[in-house]
């Protein structure tokens, strides 16, 4: 074959041998072989070959692109071939015509492949793409159309709509209408040939390869093939003209012979067996004679299959019945005629809609034969179909059953139509059809709701109007005989109904639905043109004509001929029209039931006849029938003023007065909407004055308001009735009644007893008088409607008053349910005055608070619903106004006064601004933003200027002291007292907060448009909003000031978050104003302004982007001398925004004036000017600096009382306090920045200055409740601080021009004076202050005092002079200032002021590594006597705090659970607890790492005692971060920060947010660095979960850098050993020691854990010389023991077992319990010896030897151990 194994080269598309040989084949014989060309059977699976003469030649004018896409398409991977299919497709379209011209001899054989694959997305894509190459190659397509056309017809019937549209869509692209049968004329033998051999040869296995594909798609394939023949047979004959139908018919006649073909009616596919029964519909009707030749099998296979009910195949089976003109091959009586019985009787089996439009047809096409007897035949034959309405499928279905019905009633007309005739058998028929048939139908209708509600009654009306016709009652003329008989007809059906209407009238036992039937059933054979016509189906076009009534003769069908089109079933009878029925027995039968229903209403007082009554008097209210109701009726009338003046003459007023009313009146009635329905039908035969008398004789009767209420709403059922009814809507007799009913509902208390459904027929009244308008006219008269508003309004505006009274909610709801009908439904309502109040009424009480109104949740829903309803209709219909006095006026003053004086709290304030933010909504929602309407409304709620100043004053002063103490503000405040300075409990809100929520919230949500781009608006629209802006933002100060306590304004800010105001939206307002507005303010009144302008100027940025409209704003310096106190605040704020010109200019003024002391008296602004700019970096010449000293320093000789030395700071004010203030601000200046200017009596100066005022602030502790007397200490200790930081690290050029005495003085004297008053401060303070959460209490002079202490010298702490405090039994080796130190400080750790723990904390660190010192060796001594371990306290006072911590935080944390982080709320009393508990073990661990050894084991014996370690463990896993990341970094990497990478800075006055977690950490740190043992043994202890939580943050976290430091410990120790060297190797975390004694050599290498220090240190053994193998081992063992229970490094551990080593040569032997000779945990040498064996063990050792074996005896001769 060519050399299969050879690699073929890409791009050869040379064919192989077998291509050459077919060549070959050609040539020699001329017929290219059939297995090569293109054979049209579909089974061929061959792929592209080129089977063209010259075959290699034409296949290389094909183009390449296509050659590979038509290769595709016999691939066998359904995605390659769709692929290929679509590309085909494009290609066609794409490429030119000559190209694509060139596949056209391939495509063939492909296409009649393809076209019939098992994917339908690929036949479908196989159409789409043919269309593309028809609307390419045109005309020449034509040669091939031969091969084409048979699987083209055969894909136009594809079972997948798609493809077969695609493939009809192809085959109009390519054949116009009229050349559509040319064209299949051409090539119908060879599309016969196709569709042939699938119905006669083909099987599934022969379509498809049994081998390749599958059976269930073989089988699949073959069916939808099979069904595409057969209907492409009937779509060849439907599309062939005439002439070549004739010419087919041999090889029809072929197919029809063939058995084969036959048994597809019997196929088990439904499709098979549906396209067979069409393809015989278009053989029956396009070739009849071929059909005739076939009828002996036709007739059979077609009328025996009539119960083939399935959906495909039952219509064209009862099509081809329709066709079938010979019944002589069957038995009708024995095969057909049981089996169409047995279908009707079934309803169709659910087929209805397809079969019974076919039955009156079939009726038309049965041959005599069939249907003798004719009586018995129709009897069977319509008692099968009417028992059909009682098959499952049409009870539950109304559409089937309407078919059925329909089918029943066309058949009976075309029954009697046909059987017309006089002749006695005829007459039979008539009869049993009426009696036997119609009638039980009827009758059977009246008991059933889904008949009744289906066409039967319209179609029995149309029946007889048709009837009627032909009797000529319409006057249209018709033969005379057979006039008669329809005459008898009508006569005999209304005489059976009248039979059959009075027999269940009559009857006491009738169920009121079949009454409710015969009055549908009469009413509409009264009005039959206004039933709904949607019951009339529609059914499918059946070609039938009626004979015409002169044609007599004929019987069924004109002629033979089907063809003729006809009326549909729904046009059955020309003669329909929409008229009514003109018999008189009609109306006779009704009288006759009217007169029924009577008899039964008076004689037993039945209901259900009354309201048949009213349902006959509904449809018939014609003079007649009330005339016979008077007739019957003739009790004479009891007022015979009454028959004066009615007039009698008229019979439905008689019926009216004497009857229906009387009903109405009658008690206990429930059901009256008959009665009123009767009422107005009634008034049809009445006059407009008779109808308006009457209605108000009923107004006037005192019946139910439900009654008033029907009559009311049907008067309202349509234009005519209204009118004439008008009279009495508007005249005084209801309108009154309607205003008493207002009244009588209005009422609340015990007095109101009235039932819940009257209460709801009466409400539901007066919401309809009210809402229910005609042409924009009211119901009612407009006098009586005003005033039922006005009660409805005074009833709303007194519940309050009323809910005492009873309950008031139901009242309520109905106010609000007739309330929103009427506002929603009458246009201008909200003209009227009462319907104003009304609305204003209903918006109070939405924006009040519930407590205040005492009304449900539901029920202000509901009243906000009613006042967005009202708001609505007021601003559609109102003008660009607020009219005074109006809704808008009133509610906006009302609103503002609420804001003013109502001294509100939050929850009120919240449903005030949500109130009236709904009310600005819904007036956008109607107009705009830009309203003017809006405007005036928001113009209206905001205060005047005296009214913003009255509430601004009103705000309370506390805001003062945080700008003050922190240097932002330079105030002071007339008189100060302590109660000034403390909230008072109150959950008030100030009315400037509330105010500027609101107006905040309305101007938020009325102005969107962002100012910045549309200036002009802004400014225009709200004129004032700068104000608004202005006062908002001084709120928004004032709350952030007093640091959002107490809660009441934490909520107040939290809800100004929650409306979107947290930033005071000062966008909204052009930046220039509103900078303008604030300096203004600022420099009116200074305070609370400055700080705002300071505020607004930070938030915006405008120092760096706006300077030069900053600096218009002062313009120059000299407009800001003289300086005021606002002047001054605003010089603050503006100082550090300045040029240095301008600030040079403030300093030179500002010097003049402090030079000038005694003419100008306004020293301290000068001052303070001067620190302004001082503190803004300004330069300063040191001559002017030295004159300003000088001035202070004459001050101190002349001006002595300036500087409040040894003053009584409560009495002093407020100015005083702040010019020494600012005299303290220049000192400490002066020390930082300008210490060389100083000389020594300067320096003395400020010196004694400085101890002075200490000594002053030490004097008035009491009196620290004032701001300005917290600013004195805090300044005094700031400056005390300054001058440690100088004399702690002068800089060296400073230092060369200092006093030499300086530096001494300063150590000797002043700082033993400064810490003699500074440290028993705290004390003091605490003392006098003992409530920290108190508004007065100093925090920030304990801030300040404490940055201060920590730079406390050790001696003054060891040394102090604090007053003595002692406790008793108070066991301690200290000296009594130790430990009177810790007695008076340790407990303030516990003191909920974190500035003082922290102070605390600094001391006492200072001195901890002070005290093991003084417990010299410890309790040794004592642990020799008593056997047991020896313990040693660590400070008790400290330990006593811990035991106090240990508890509180054991109830916080007791619902956490280990590894879980508990958060803390920052400065909580929780928090203070905790971080007491945290910094007394940080001071104890400090204790323990200072501790010698020997003395750590005591200490660490004692934790172990008492289980404090355990606890504390535990917590710090509660407290610790899951992921103790440092803050402010990206995602977690090694690099990445974390609290044990970064040192705690435990700052005075640093931020606390993330200090507790990180200081949890610190101490966790500390803890398994200075007590790994006690950390591994509690580790042990845990239980699993714990101990792997543990375990995995330790390794995580803690131990790479705590291994790390133990390395590096190493590396950087300067411990020398004799004998013995230590080395560390990083990498590997390994430490060797070698050990080395004359010929004695020892090498351990120690190796640290992956979780050190949770696991154990292991040991490993280096190189040994001249030591024996026990020795060693044990000399291992004790070491690791070491390492393992020792608290402390591995340097120390080493240090222990050297010490160890080197007794073991001294000559002491070990302790046979432990095998050491140094204890592990008390460092002890063996002791107590044995008078038997002489051995000696360590006391420990003993003890637990004794204990755990319960003898005394020696451990090694067993003898008794004295």
């Amino acid at each position: 074959m060519g050399g299969k194994n050879k690699q073929r080269t890409k791009g050869n598309v040379r064919p192989s041998s077998s291509g050459r040989a077919a060549e070959v084949l050609t040539r020699e014989g001329g017929v290219i072989p059939g297995f090569v060309g293109f054979d049209t059977t579909v089974t061929s699976e061959l792929s592209y070959v080129p089977a063209v003469h010259g075959a290699e030649e034409i296949d290389n004018l094909v183009d390449a692109d296509f050659r590979l896409v038509l290769r595709k398409l016999s691939k066998r991977d359904v995605v390659t071939r769709l692929k290929a299919v679509q590309d085909f497709g494009s290609m066609c379209q794409e490429r030119d015509a000559e190209e694509v011209k060139g596949v056209l001899p391939y495509w063939p054989r492909i296409y009649c492949k393809i076209s019939v694959d098992y994917d339908r997305r690929i036949r479908e894509a196989t159409q789409i793409a043919f269309e593309q190459l028809v609307l390419k190659v045109r005309r020449s397509l034509a040669p091939f159309l031969k091969s084409l056309m048979g699987h083209w017809i055969l894909s136009q019937c594809d079972t997948y709509t798609p493809a077969a549209s695609a493939a009809c869509q192809a085959f109009q692209a390519a054949f116009s209408p009229a050349k559509q049968p040319e064209a299949l004329s051409f090539c119908k033998e060879e599309i016969l040939n196709v569709l042939q051999d699938i119905l006669l040869k083909e099987t599934a296995n022969t379509l498809s390869d049994p081998q390749s594909v599958s059976e269930e798609e073989r089988e699949a394939k073959y069916l939808r093939v099979v069904t595409s023949s057969l209907l492409g047979v009937k779509r060849l004959l439907s599309l062939l003209p005439q002439s070549e139908r004739v010419l087919l018919e041999p090889r029809l006649a072929e197919l029809l012979n063939s058995g084969k073909f036959w048994k597809y009616s019997k196929h088990k596919s439904p499709q098979v067996r549906g396209a067979f029964f069409e393809m015989l519909c278009a053989l029956c009707e396009f070739t009849p004679a071929l059909v005739q030749a076939e009828a002996a099998r036709l007739c059979p296979a077609v009328l025996l299959t009539i119960d083939d009910t399935d959906p495909v195949v039952l219509p064209p089976v009862w099509e081809a019945v329709l066709h079938v003109d010979c019944w002589t091959h069957v038995n009708a009586k024995k095969g057909f005629l049981p089996k169409l019985w047995a279908l009707l009787k079934e309803g169709g089996k659910g087929m209805a809609k397809a079969l019974h439009p076919n039955l009156m047809p079939l009726l038309s096409k049965l041959p005599q034969q069939v249907t003798d007897p004719t009586l018995d035949f129709y009897f069977s034959f319509f008692t099968s179909l009417i028992n059909g309405l009682s098959s499952e499928r049409a009870v539950t279905s109304p559409t089937e059953s309407a078919v059925i019905v329909a089918s029943v009633v066309e058949c009976l007309r075309y029954c009697i139509q046909q059987n017309a005739e006089e002749e006695e058998g005829q007459k039979k028929l008539r009869t049993m059809l009426l009696s036997q048939q119609l009638l039980p139908l009827l009758e059977t209708a009246l008991g059933s709701s889904s008949i009744q509600n289906g066409p039967l009654f319209l179609l029995v009306t149309e029946m007889l109007i048709s009837w009627e016709k032909r009797a000529g009652l319409h006057g249209v003329g018709e033969s005379n005989d057979r006039r008669d008989v329809f005459q008898g007809l009508v006569a005999d059906f209304w005489e059976e109904l009248a039979l059959l209407f009075v027999r269940y009238t009559d009857s006491d036992g009738t169920e009121p639905q079949v009454l409710e039937g015969i009055a549908t059933l009469l009413q509409v054979m009264r009005y039959p043109e206004k039933v709904n016509r949607k019951h009339a189906q529609k059914k499918k076009s059946v070609k039938i004509c009626f004979s015409k009534p002169e044609d007599n003769e004929k019987t069924g069908i004109e002629g033979d001929d089907v063809e003729k089109t006809v009326q549909t079933v729904s046009q059955l009878v020309n003669e329909r029209a929409f008229g009514s029925l003109q018999t008189q027995h009609f109306e006779d039968v009704v009288c006759q039931l009217a007169q029924l229903c009577l008899v039964h209403v008076n004689e037993k007082n039945s209901e259900r006849h009354l309201v048949f009554l009213s349902g006959l008097l509904r449809s018939f209210h014609t003079p007649r029938v009330f005339t016979t109701l008077v007739e019957w009726d003739d009790k004479p009338l009891d007022n015979s003023e009454q028959r004066d003046k009615m007039d009698m003459k008229n019979p439905a007023l008689h019926f009216l007065l004497e009857r229906v009313v009387v009903w109405l009146a009658e008690k206990g009635r429930r059901n009256t909407e008959h009665l009123v329905e009767m009422v107005f039908s009634s008034f049809n035969c009445c006059s407009r004055q008779e109808t308006t008398r009457i209605l108000n004789h009923i107004t006037t009767m005192d019946l139910q308001w439900g009654i008033i209420l029907q009559i009311i709403q049907r008067s309202c059922a349509d234009a005519e009735t209204l009118q004439s009814c008008s009279d009495w809507l508007k005249g005084s007799v209801l309108g009154e009644r309607l205003l008493g009913l207002t009244e009588e509902l209005c009422k609340v208390g015990p007095s109101s007893s009235s039932s819940p459904s009257t209460n709801s027929h009466s409400w539901t009244l007066i919401s309809l008088v009210l809402s229910q308008h005609h042409n924009n006219v009211p119901l009612i008269g407009e006098v009586y409607m005003e005033k039922i508003l006005e009660r409805l309004h005074a009833t709303l505006s007194e519940t309050k008053s009323l809910s005492d009274a009873g309950n008031i909610e139901p009242l309520i709801s109905f106010i609000c349910d007739v309330a929103s009908t009427f506002f929603s439904s009458v246009q201008d309502c909200l003209l009227l005055v009462s319907a104003e109040e009304l609305l204003l009424t209903v918006f109070q009480h939405t924006a009040q608070d519930q407590t205040h109104t005492h009304l449900s949740d539901s029920l202000i829903g509901k009243l906000r619903k009613v006042c967005v309803a009202g708001v609505q209709s007021l601003v559609q219909h109102s003008e660009d106004q607020v009219r005074e006095n109006g809704f808008l006026h009133s509610a906006a003053l009302w609103v503002k006064n609420q804001l003013l004086t109502a001294n509100l709290d939050n929850k009120s304030l919240q449903v005030l601004v949500l109130a009236v933010q709904s009310l600005v909504e819904t007036i956008i929602s109607v107009c705009n933003q830009e309203s003017p309407l809006l405007i005036q409304f928001f113009n209206l709620l905001t205060p005047s200027e005296a009214e913003w100043t009255r509430i601004r004053q009103a705000l309370p002063p506390q805001w003062v002291k945080t700008p003050l103490l922190s240097g932002r503000l330079r105030g002071v405040w007339e008189k100060p007292s302590v109660d000034m300075w403390k909230f008072r409990a109150s959950n008030r809100l100030p009315a400037h907060l509330c105010s500027c929520a609101l107006l905040g919230s309305v101007a938020r949500t009325a102005t969107i448009i962002p100012c910045d781009q549309k200036e002009m608006e802004c400014s225009s629209n709200f004129p004032n909003l700068r104000h608004t802006v202005a006062e908002l933002l001084y709120a928004l100060q004032w709350c952030k000031e007093v640091e959002y306590s107490p809660a009441v304004v934490s909520a107040y800010h939290t809800m100004l978050v929650d409306l979107g105001l947290s930033e005071g939206f000062h966008s909204l307002v052009p930046m220039k104003e509103l900078l303008q507005t604030l300096y203004t303010r600022s420099m009116e009144n200074g305070g609370l302004w400055s700080v705002t302008l300071e505020n607004y100027i930070q938030n915006n940025n405008l120092a760096a982007t706006q300077s030069g409209t900053l600096r218009k704003l002062y313009n120059t310096a000299d407009s800001l001398f003289p300086v005021s106190q606002s002047k001054l605040s605003t010089l603050q704020v503006l100082s550090p925004t300045m040029t240095k010109e301008d600030r040079a200019a403030l300093v030179a003024l500002a010097t003049a004036g402090i030079i000038n002391w005694q003419e100008d008296e306004n020293v301290y602004g000068c001052l303070a000017v001067l620190l302004c700019c001082l503190k803004a970096d300004t330069q300063v010449e040191e001559e002017v600096v030295q004159a300003i000293l000088a001035t202070v320093m004459e001050w101190r000789n002349s001006r002595e009382d300036w500087f409040l030395f040894s003053s009584d700071l409560s009495k002093t004010s407020a100015e005083q306090l702040n010019l020494t203030v600012e005299m303290m601000r220049f000192l400490s200046w002066l020390v930082a920045h300008c210490p060389s200017f100083l000389g020594g009596n300067q320096w003395d100066f400020v010196l004694c200055s400085v101890l002075a005022w200490l000594e002053t602030a030490s004097e008035n502790v009491n009196s620290l409740w004032s701001p300005w007397v917290q600013l004195f200490v805090c300044e005094n200790a700031a400056l005390i601080v300054k001058l440690n930081q100088f004399f702690a690290s002068p800089p060296p050029d400073v230092l060369d021009k200092l006093p030499s005495e300086l530096a001494d003085e300063w150590k000797d004297f002043f700082v033993d004076g400064i810490y003699n008053l500074l440290l028993p401060l705290p004390i003091k303070i605490t003392d006098a202050f003992p409530e920290p959460d108190e508004s007065v209490f100093p925090l920030v002079v304990l801030q300040s005092v404490g940055v201060a202490l920590t730079y406390v010298p050790l001696k003054q702490l060891t040394d102090n002079s604090l007053p003595a405090r002692f406790i008793a039994d108070q066991k301690t080796n200290l000296p009594e200032p130790l430990q009177t130190l810790l007695n008076t400080l340790c407990p303030l750790l516990l003191f909920k002021a974190r500035p003082l723990q922290i102070t605390v904390y600094h001391l006492l660190e200072k001195v901890m590594p002070q005290l093991p010192e003084c417990d010299g060796e410890g309790d040794s001594n004592k642990s020799d006597d008593g056997g047991d371990e020896p313990c040693l306290s660590p400070p008790a006072s400290l330990m006593v705090i811990l035991s106090t911590c240990e508890e509180l935080c054991e109830n916080i944390l007791t619902g956490v659970q280990v590894g879980e982080y508990a958060m803390v709320q920052p400065l909580s009393v929780e928090y203070s607890c905790i971080l007491g508990y945290l910094l007394a073990w940080k001071l104890l661990l400090t204790f323990f790492r200072s501790s010698p050894s020997h003395l750590r084991a005591h200490y660490a014996q004692y934790l172990k005692r008492s289980g404090s370690l355990n606890k504390l463990l535990l917590h710090l896993f509660k407290l610790m971060p899951e992921t103790p990341v440092y803050p402010g970094q990206g995602a977690e990497t090694k690099e990445t920060k974390t609290f044990f990478t970064e040192n705690l800075s435990l700052a005075v006055d640093s931020t606390v947010e993330w200090e507790l977690p990180h200081l949890a950490c610190s101490v966790y740190y500390s803890t398994v660095q200075d007590l790994p043992a006690m950390v591994r043994l509690w580790w042990n202890s845990q239980e699993k979960r714990v101990s792997a939580a543990v375990e995995k943050f330790t390794i995580k976290y803690v131990s790479p850098i705590l291994s790390a430091q133990e390395i590096s410990s190493v590396h950087s120790s300067t411990q020398m050993f004799d004998s013995m060297t230590v080395k560390a190797r990083s990498a590997a975390r390994e430490v060797i020691a070698t050990y080395s004694v004359d010929d004695i050599f020892i090498e351990l290498v120690i190796q640290l854990q992956q979780n050190y220090p949770l696991g154990s240190i292991t040991v490993e053994s280096g190189r040994r010389v001249g030591v024996a193998v026990q020795q060693w081992r044990n000399w291992m063992l004790q070491l690791s023991t070491y390492l393992t229970h020792q608290n402390g490094s591995i340097m120390e551990g080493l240090a222990l077992w050297k010490n160890n080593v080197d007794k073991r040569f001294e000559g002491i032997e070990d302790c046979m319990i432990c095998f050491s000779v140094i204890h592990g945990s008390n460092y002890s040498l063996p002791k107590k010896g044995c008078r038997t064996c002489k051995k000696k063990f360590h006391s420990a050792c003993l003890y637990k030897w004794f204990t755990s074996s319960n003898k005394s005896t020696c451990p090694l001769c067993r003898e008794t151990f004295f």
